[in-house]
């Protein structure tokens, strides 16, 4: 079962969002990042919208939702339309964020949509601040040479054109593993390249000056961070880093050889973490402990002694 709506935006502006699976079944909320789509998603809507409701959207300048405006802000307010737009007052999900989609998270992580909403969340290949200054895409020593360049790769306004051998073989060194297989960079270049230029654009400039560490500090829900050990884009670093300053992180799974496009690139790791979070922190029978409440007594009792 699947149908489409459109969230009305703090400022107006319309955001496609499509449910799949069962009303009623325990609710996921999927946010892609940079460059990407609904499509992106794909597998994990086929794998778990059997037996959950799982939302994805079209982020500001991607897929069918055009690009009033950007920014950090205007991630969050679409996020809580999303959530109004889907969810019954007071009903829980687990909410996962890939790169920019984490982002999304950290973004809104303070408004009153995400606490009433959040459950849990799943961070994929993200991180809160200094994304280009760790970045690896330049094999370059790290300083302000590199930085520079960087920033200008990243912001580049030529046009990507049509998705050739060479193209992916690019998009394949920056975004992904070296063990990927062909059909997973087909797919990924496919919806990279679908992005229209001046959407691409305007998010690297975001991106570029992006600090969202208030917000890490601010998710106070369980979490779990994955993260490609090969990610030139995001590098480990910052997945180290955030599941360091999470205030609820209850697992930090590095992935050996994967890059930066960890739902696509490990699909059944991806979505069986998502399930494993929707067992935990949303399925909870009524008068037992839910999975939240016993994490964060945890962490009191961790902050006591």
């Amino acid at each position: 079962m699947s149908r489409t709506l459109t969230a009305v935006s703090a400022d107006g502006s319309p955001v496609h969002v499509e449910v799949h699976g069962p009303e009623g079944a325990p609710a996921v909320v999927l946010a892609h990042g940079w460059t990407c789509s609904t499509e992106f998603w794909a597998a994990q809507v086929r794998e778990l919208a059997a037996d959950h409701r799982v939302v994805v959207y079209d982020q500001r300048g991607h897929g069918r939702t055009a690009a009033a405006a950007v920014g950090t802000d205007v991630l969050a307010d679409d996020l809580e339309a999303v959530l109004a737009s889907v969810l019954a007052p007071g009903e829980k999900a687990v909410l996962a964020g890939h790169s920019m989609g984490g982002m999304t998270l950290m973004a809104a992580s303070g408004r009153a949509a995400f606490a009433e909403h959040a459950a849990a969340v799943l961070l994929c290949s993200t991180g809160s601040s200094r994304l280009i200054a760790e970045s690896l895409v330049l094999p370059m020593r790290a300083g302000r040479l590199r930085t520079r360049i960087t920033r200008l790769i990243l912001g580049a306004r030529a046009p990507l054109g049509p998705v050739t051998p060479l193209s992916k073989r690019i998009l394949k060194y920056a975004t992904m593993g070296p063990g990927s297989a062909p059909e997973r960079v087909a797919e990924c270049a496919r919806i990279v390249h679908a992005c229209p230029r001046k959407s691409r654009v305007a998010w690297a400039h975001v991106l570029g000056e992006l600090d969202l560490d208030a917000g890490v500090r601010e998710l106070r829900v369980p979490a779990v961070v994955v993260a490609g050990t090969a990610d030139r884009l995001t590098p480990i670093v910052l997945a180290r880093r955030l599941a360091a300053e999470l205030p609820l992180c209850v697992e930090l799974v590095e992935l050996a050889g994967m890059g930066h496009m960890t739902p696509v690139e490990a699909p059944e790791v991806v979505t069986a973490k998502i399930r494993e979070l929707v067992g935990a922190y949303v399925k909870a029978k009524s008068g037992v402990e839910s999975g939240v409440e016993s994490v964060a007594k945890s962490g009191a009792k961790e902050e006591a002694a």
